[in-house]
């Protein structure tokens, strides 16, 4: 693969599970044999067991993104603008009707539903081993790229789906409490930390493919999960026999090959 500089260098080493350089990266060694589970996956830090007490004194403590990455890790990838080119999959969920869910009920509790929506998503994805990429409005985005989720990745946001979707509720007799419907799509799409040196960054997907991703989460209806046929063939779905769908997205000038998974 060729590299055009040293940040999209580092965010390929990152992003495909390589050996790139981060804080307390000289500690690795020791902090690999203080026992705990889940730790930092790349410089090692524990944060659960005995060992995790000494982390609160260099600053350490699980990344927001996921429990696999700590926060001075995660600090000194936005402070390097740029990325890489990577395949990975994308897990895409919206509450659906949410304009109307939230006429019908007071601000405080529609706060309250997205707030315990976010939860749950956030635990579904963090489980299956991806990046929480995103947690606006009423939508969730979840990355699964192969440094942290393994080459399985479609696969673990297939998982990630139907757990999103088993929290919420749809797979109970009385329906859901937060009725959603999701995307997940495989492709190749850029990864990295967008913004400038120094100044404010975010750590996003950007790309024709996480557009295909929201596309198909927007078309799934309360209890949907769409999967695009990339997706479908990764994650070795094929003898399931999903049903298959044929779908016209905005801004995609050719119709869509999908798969329909539902829970319950």
């Amino acid at each position: 693969m060729t590299f055009y500089g040293k940040n999209e260098r580092w965010w390929y080493e990152l992003l495909s599970g390589g050996n790139p350089v981060l804080p307390f990266r000289q500690f690795r060694r020791l902090f690999s044999l203080l026992p705990a589970n889940p730790r930092c996956k790349f410089c090692h830090g524990p944060f659960e067991g005995r060992g995790s007490t000494l982390m609160p004194l260099i600053g350490k403590r699980p990344s927001g993104l996921t429990p696999q990455l700590c926060n001075q890790c995660e600090a000194m990838a936005r402070t390097l603008p740029g990325g890489a080119e990577i395949e990975l999959s994308m897990l895409f969920a919206d509450v659906r009707g949410s304009t109307t869910l939230a006429e019908q009920m007071t601000p405080l509790a529609y706060s309250q539903l997205i707030n315990r929506f976010y939860v749950s998503a956030t635990e579904a994805l963090v489980d299956t081993r991806s990046l929480v990429d995103r947690l606006v409005g009423d939508q969730v985005i979840g990355l699964y790229v192969p440094g942290f989720a393994g080459t399985d990745h479609a696969q673990l946001a297939v998982e990630g789906a139907k757990a999103l979707m088993i929290k919420t509720g749809h797979a109970d007799p009385d329906g859901p409490w937060a009725p959603i419907g999701i995307g997940i799509h495989t492709d190749i799409a850029f990864v990295g930390a967008v913004g400038t040196e120094g100044g404010a960054t975010d750590i996003t997907v950007l790309g024709d493919a996480p557009n295909t991703a929201a596309r198909l989460s927007s078309s799934a209806a309360a209890g949907e999960i769409l999967i695009s046929e990339s997706a479908y063939q990764a994650a070795s779905l094929t003898e399931l026999n999903l049903e298959k769908r044929e779908l016209s997205l905005k801004g995609k000038q050719e119709r869509v090959e999908t798969r329909l998974l539902k829970v319950g």
